[in-house]
Order: C-alpha cells, then sequence, then structure tokens
C-alpha cells in the first residue's frame, strides 16, 4: 500500500468514527537485537502501532513476529507503513533514505549518520517523500528531563546561564571485537555513541551554540578514530549562554549528571533510570535562589526521584501519533539531527 491510499484509510477511519482508538500504524523493524525489542514493546505498548514485519540477519529460532530475508523486505512490504532502524551505525543513513524513498514513515536510532552533510542528504529524501521522520534522541523522552525543561520554559527560575554535563561508562576488552570499535561502522567514539544524547539535551535547553572549544583524545583504548574522552565547551553567542560536556569511556563508576543554572534557581539531575540501573537512582533537584546573590542561600527545595523509565514508551507514542495523525515530529526531527551533528562535526574538528 502506497503512503498515499495509507493516508486516505486513515482518514476515511477518523471520518467513520470507527472505534475510539486511532488507527494503528503497522510497522517493520530492521535490526532485532536489543534495541529493536524494546521497540517492539513500545509499539505493542503505545496502543497506536502494530509489529508486522521484522529483519535482523541473527535471529535464531522462532520469533514472535514475521520475519523477511533482507531489509528490502521491510521496506518494500506494502502493508509496512512506518520502519523502525535499529541497526549498527553505519547502516542508518542509507537504510534511512531507502526507506523514505519508498514513501515509508521513519523511526531511526541515533547517530543520524556520520557527518552533518549525511543528515542533509537524508532531509532531501525526507522533503521529497512527505514522510515523517524521527531519530532516537531517547533522554529528552525522560519525565526528569521533561520536568526540567518545563520549569526552565516557565521562567519561573530566571534565565538560563550555563549548564554542565557529565556521561560516562567504561567497556572491556570484548569491546575491541565489536563494530563500534572500527571507525568505518561506528563513525566515531564514545561522543557519536553517548555523549550525543547529552549534547542534544544541552541544545533542547540552551536553543543553540555557535562557538566551539574541544580536546578529543584516546589515550587509554588507544584506537584509531574511536575517541575514549571529549572534553569540551559550547557557547550561545546570541545569548551568552555557556554549556560545558565530558564524554568518557573510561569512566569506571558510570555516570549520568546534568547541571542547569538560572539567574533565579538551578537543577541538577543525577542519575538515569535505565535497565541495567548502571547510572544510579535518576534524581532531579529543582532549588529557588532566596535572596539575588551572590551570597549562597536557597529555598523551596523539591527532590523527585523517578523510579520508572517510561521514556521508551514515550517516544514511541509521539511518533505513532504524528504518523496517524499527520502532525509534525516535534521531538527528535530531521532538524535536531542536523544541529547536534554540526556540533559533532566541529568537536572532531578539534581532534586534528
Amino acid at each position: 500500500m502506497t503512503t498515499a491510499s495509507r493516508k486516505a484509510e486513515l482518514e476515511a477511519h477518523a471520518d467513520t468514527g470507527a472505534g475510539a482508538d486511532p488507527a494503528l500504524v503497522r510497522c517493520g523493524i530492521i535490526g532485532f537485537g536489543k534495541m529493536g525489542r524494546i521497540r517492539a514493546q513500545s509499539i505493542e505498548a503505545s496502543g497506536r502501532g502494530t509489529v508486522d514485519l521484522i529483519y535482523d540477519p541473527h535471529l535464531g529460532g522462532e520469533t514472535p513476529y514475521k520475519a523477511t530475508s533482507d531489509p528490502e523486505g521491510v521496506i518494500g512490504d506494502s502493508d509496512v507503513d512506518a520502519v523502525f532502524i535499529c541497526t549498527p551505525n553505519f547502516e542508518n543513513k542509507p537504510l534511512t533514505i531507502a526507506s523514505l524513498r519508498a514513501g515509508k514513515h521513519v523511526f531511526c536510532e541515533k547517530p543520524p549518520a556520520f557527518t552533518a552533510a549525511d543528515v542533509e542528504e537524508i532531509i532531501e529524501a525526507e522533503q521529497s517523500s512527505g514522510c515523517k521522520l524521527m531519530y532516537g534522541f531517547n533522554h529528552r523522552h525522560h519525565e526528569s528531563i521533561k520536568t526540567a525543561k518545563a520549569a526552565v520554559d516557565s521562567g519561573e527560575f530566571g534565565r538560563l546561564l550555563w549548564m554542565r554535563g557529565r556521561y560516562g561508562k567504561s567497556v572491556d576488552d570484548s569491546f575491541f571485537a565489536t563494530w563500534r570499535a572500527d571507525k568505518s561502522l561506528a563513525g566515531g567514539g564514545i561522543l557519536l555513541d553517548q555523549g550525543i544524547h547529552m549534547l542534544d539535551l544541552m541544545l533542547y535547553f540552551a536553543g543553540d551554540f555557535d562557538d566551539v572549544q574541544a580536546m578529543v583524545s584516546s589515550l587509554f583504548w588507544n584506537l584509531d578514530g574511536i575517541e575514549d574522552n571529549v572534553f569540551a565547551n559550547f557557547r550561545n553567542s546570541q545569548t551568552g549562554v555557556v554549556a560545558s560536556l565530558h564524554s568518557t569511556m573510561t569512566q569506571w563508576r558510570h555516570l549520568f549528571s546534568l547541571e542547569i543554572f538560572l539567574s533565579g534557581g538551578h537543577m541538577v539531575l543525577n542519575g538515569l533510570k535505565t535497565s541495567s540501573n548502571s547510572y544510579g537512582e535518576e534524581a532531579l533537584t529543582l532549588e529557588r535562589n532566596a535572596i539575588a546573590g551572590p551570597a549562597v542561600h536557597w529555598q523551596d527545595t523539591q527532590r523527585i526521584v523517578y523510579d520508572v523509565d517510561t521514556s521508551w514508551d514515550s517516544e514511541a507514542e509521539h511518533f505513532l501519533s504524528c504518523v496517524s495523525e499527520d502532525r509534525p515530529i516535534t521531538q527528535g526531527c530531521s532538524n535536531d539531527a542536523l544541529r547536534v551533528m554540526r556540533l559533532i562535526g566541529k568537536v572532531y574538528d578539534h581532534s586534528h
């Protein structure tokens, strides 16, 4: 079924008032490893979509869904409305473009590609297709981030001054045997793998950055083109907001920390709720300044602990509702991807 005919079907469903639920989006998943399975669960849990077809080169035995023998089997299936791309980094760009050209809506894991120029090519295909395209900038969908973003946007804490983000993990010797240790397959190291999430959050809060200072190194794992540490500073020259990022693969005790300081208070998010619980308790502290300063006094301290990770379901809900209701993607759109990849490109330029 073509995208146009599927849209007509959705509109007809709405016009007839058939049922209280929106028409289901029929989804295909390319890559059915850990992320593919997480996405499948969230699609089904949303009540807005079904998983109709999957592909993975390493499928073994019985699978819960109908499988095809190659990615083109998913992309070319007339009954698939949307393709979820959950593959190694080097496959993200070509599979996204192929899916869009086939008239499919696309949800793709990060990173979108290896460079900003790659993303510009993807956007051309998106615009020609008229389909929805969303990227898995999952951290925007954590409830702690939603709370902090609403508080910043409300203005009740004053204007944004600066942010500091630290995001780190460790790997072991088995890392060398994975595609993530090969620049031709991964595109980069810890910044493209994990730091991209923190940088996306900083853009989410600050709007944009045009000045970049960075140091990129690989002092421990010594892999060509696979950095294990990035120290970077960013500034929005229009607003003066500055952000500092440390993205690391030599953080032996895993860490997530985002500090947001404003003229009338501050917010500190420590920890991130994950399936492994390796980043500890996800706790957001919000405090307002009791006086104008510079003395340190606070009032109205609020500490919120988030015990459940709803981010995956929130992402699926946003994407599928935008598809079924023909609304624009507002979280993780292609422009968000382009902005973050332009900054990452500037950071990597400092490594030469």
